[in-house]
């Protein structure tokens, strides 16, 4: 596939994800969390917003694995502490300048293809739902 999430491989399991009036696809990493995240598809959720990040409850339970503080631009998280994922398109109010810092390590889960930004345009409380494609 030749695409890298630090340093796990692609799992290739598409998914899409529908935000208010947004709709942007992703893959998820092979990685134990990304491989829980992908047997609980499809998922329906209500969008929390904070800063440039999008946040929801899924029907996940796992432990930190590879805990990143910095993220970049379009990658897919699970935050252990709120059983949650996340999306990550801009700095948060916990970063420091220019970065992407969540409000604690999480887990890469995934990534958005494309332009993540366009998730700007969702609103805290919007239906959110992640399913597979293909």
């Amino acid at each position: 596939m030749g695409h890298r999430i630090l340093g796990h491989r692609i799992l290739g399991h598409r998914i899409r994800i529908t935000a208010g009036g947004t709709q942007a696809e992703g893959e998820l990493a092979d990685n134990a969390t990304g491989r829980k995240v992908a047997e609980a598809l499809p998922i329906s959720a209500s969008a929390r917003t904070w800063g440039d990040e999008i946040y929801f409850a899924i029907p996940v339970e796992a432990e930190l694995e590879d805990g990143q503080e910095i993220v970049e631009m379009g990658d897919l998280g699970y935050w252990p502490p709120g059983h949650a994922f996340c999306i990550f398109f801009g700095p948060t109010p916990a970063s420091r300048g220019a970065e992407i810092r969540p409000a604690s390590a999480v887990t890469i889960i995934g990534r958005v293809e494309g332009d993540a930004t366009v998730f700007r345009a969702t609103a805290s409380g919007e239906a959110v739902v992640v399913e597979a494609v293909g």
